[in-house]
């Protein structure tokens, strides 16, 4: 996950690395992992600690930000060059987590973010300081043409595209084994926000609730707008960098010039398009609705705006802008940058509150062929991360993969096989395909485009998450939290047909076997309860079998340790946080797999969480004894 400067305790042997290292100064953490050597900035968000005078005054806060430039000599080294004018910083708002955004009067270099960034964390007033990163949709491959409605055929469902493009809903290996799901639950009764570029007019999507999203863009220059500000409605107005002034700001080799993507209408497709209504395609949660957040413009859109319309997403308060009448159940998040997220940045803030609301958060593993730990949203605490797999069930080239990954989906894999050593480009069978626009800058005419990445798998988990949910509202059955959703997408997921190259998560969705599982009661898995430093002895089992335990961690408690010994036989420990980790630990956030039964993770700075811990035998196993303890 992101590089964080750090002063660590030294761990165990037997334990993995810390999952997210925090830099640490005098007063709090810095995340500095999103910085790049020829990155330029100047957006910071300072979160101050509760009962600060900095948390409640703007104008402390601004003086204590400019103390923290007169410590770096950033403005005695500007000196020296006349054209320069001395380093300021202005106030601009405060997020809906309660931190503080600020920019600075000119950008900085790397290291010049980066000292400003720790001489601002050394005031005991301050708890974290990161950078406004600009995420991005996460960068699709398109396919060559788009489509155009047709007439209605014959067939069942009776869209006419449907059988012939997506093979994502149906194919028996790399599909998500919609079709068999449709005949239990359709996403009746459940919002799905999508956080994108917005959405656009489409005879294929439900847009009853495209008026109730907003705009949450609010600087000028990304949004497109005359003027800075916020605005009602989830549309998108277009994202194009191929004119000025995007083209000379936001473009370069990692981001070429591009027409207007209409990511978010994609997206939204996916998830909920019309189905069995004689046009187009059809939807995985087709009677869904989709709440369309607009986070993403011209060159991406800042962590503060995508932070605060997750907050409004999911029914918290957001100042300046009305609350979300229609708070939504899962948020989808197709996009990313680069930087790994901890619990304390304002990314992994609002997500633990969207949690706490009751809304399940998936996003992109990303399309950097790269581990997600060093990606966010992809490596946030609480999310479900997608990875992204092809007709044939291989990960897709470019797909991200890591133990941070849950769960992989239908992605499209671009070339024949999904191998890209062919050459052969697999059309349409390498691509899903969902609603899009034909306009090149502003909105035109309203077709079906295929596209290829991480950001078509995800909102195929999100639409399985939404037929969970709406199956169980219908059988009158306990609505799972998202914490029990990850469990049972993990435990229901379809096992590559092909061994992953990579780590990619338990397996690929398996829609069908999500909602069966569901109603069947299955959405929560038990864990025996261990309580700190009580041995919990006697404990048996068989080669393959998979026993899950917990044990709840408060806050300040350190030096966690995790341990198996004792008795015969052979085991393995999967440890994550949160929630469990798959029956197999591939999405563990800690492990530990030496010979025999003497097994231990320690982690030196717990989250205030719930610890899982899955016991897995290698071979039959009997007396093993566990142990959770920490100190205070």
């Amino acid at each position: 996950m992101k590089t964080l400067r750090t002063c660590r305790l030294a761990t165990l042997a037997v334990a993995l690395a810390l999952v997210l290292p925090a830099a640490h100064a005098a007063g709090g953490t810095y995340n500095a992992s999103a910085l790049t050597i020829n990155g330029r900035y100047d957006r910071f968000i300072v979160t101050y600690r509760d009962g600060s005078t900095e948390r409640n005054s703007r104008n402390a806060a601004v003086q204590n930000i400019g103390a923290a430039i007169s410590r770096t000599r950033i403005n005695a080294a500007s000196g020296r060059r006349t054209t320069v004018a001395p380093l300021g910083v202005s106030y601009q708002r405060k997020l809906a987590v309660g931190a503080e955004l600020v920019r600075t009067s000119r950008k900085l270099t790397q290291s010049e973010a980066s000292t400003l960034m720790a001489q601002i964390a050394a005031d005991p007033a301050v708890a974290h300081v990161e950078i406004d990163a600009l995420m991005h949709p996460v960068r699709d491959i398109p396919a060559t043409a788009t489509m155009r409605p047709t007439a209605l055929l014959p067939g069942a469902p009776n869209d006419p595209m449907h059988a012939t493009y997506q093979w994502h809903f149906n194919n028996p290996t790399g599909g998500a084994d919609v079709e068999r799901a449709w005949e239990l639950a359709d996403g009746t009764g459940i919002t799905v926000a999508v956080l994108d570029t917005g959405i656009t007019q489409h005879p294929d999507l439900d847009l009853s609730l495209a008026d109730a999203g907003y705009d949450f863009i609010n600087d000028r220059f990304v949004s497109g707008r005359a003027v800075d500000g916020r605005v009602p409605g989830g549309w998108d107005t277009g994202d194009w960098t191929t004119q000025e002034p995007w083209l000379s700001e936001c473009t370069s080799a990692s981001h070429p010039p591009e027409d207007s993507t209409w990511h978010g209408t994609h997206v939204s497709g996916t998830i909920a398009e019309l189905t069995d209504n004689g046009v187009g395609m059809a939807g995985v949660a087709h009677n869904a609705k989709v709440l369309p957040v607009r986070v993403l413009g011209h060159c991406g859109g800042y962590t503060s705006d995508i932070a605060d319309g997750i907050v409004w997403a999911s029914g918290g308060h957001v100042d300046g802008v009305p609350d979300n009448l229609h708070p939504a159940q899962v948020i989808n998040m197709s996009l990313g940058g680069g930087g790994a997220c901890s619990a304390d940045d304002v990314s992994g803030q609002a997500i633990a509150g969207a949690i706490s609301r009751g809304a399940t958060v998936v996003v992109s593993a990303g399309n950097s062929n790269a581990d997600a730990a060093n990606f966010t949203p992809a490596s946030c605490p609480g999310v479900i991360t997608v990875a992204s797999s092809g007709i044939t069930g291989k990960r897709a080239f470019y797909s991200n993969y890591g133990t941070r990954v849950n769960i992989a989906a239908p992605g499209g894999g671009v070339y024949t096989d999904d191998d890209p050593n062919t050459g052969t480009l697999a059309n349409p069978t390498g691509f899903v395909w969902s609603a899009i626009n034909k306009g090149t800058t502003v909105p035109a005419e309203a077709v079906y485009g295929g596209m290829a990445g991480t950001s078509q798998a995800a909102p195929h988990v999100s639409g399985a998450v939404a037929l969970i949910l709406s199956a169980e509202a219908q059988a009158g059955l306990p609505i799972s939290t998202p914490a029990q959703i990850r469990n049972l997408l993990a435990r229901t997921a379809r096992p590559f047909p092909v061994k992953a190259d990579r780590p990619i998560g338990t397996g690929i969705v398996d829609a069908y076997a999500a909602v069966i599982e569901a109603l069947n009661g299955g959405g929560n898995e038990s864990a025996t309860p261990l309580a700190p430093g009580v041995l919990q002895g006697g404990q048996a089992g068989a080669s393959g079998d998979s026993q899950l335990y917990s044990l709840n961690v408060p806050a300040g408690a350190k030096n966690l340790t995790l341990r198996s010994f004792g008795g015969t036989g052979d085991v393995s420990l999967f440890v994550k946080a949160g929630i469990a980790p798959g029956e197999n630990g591939s999405d563990a956030d800690f492990k530990s797999t030496r010979p025999g039964n003497a097994e231990a993770v320690l982690i030196a700075k717990p989250q205030a969480t719930t610890y899982y811990i899955r016991v897995v035998g290698v071979s039959s196993y009997s007396g093993l004894s566990l142990l959770g303890i920490y100190t205070q």
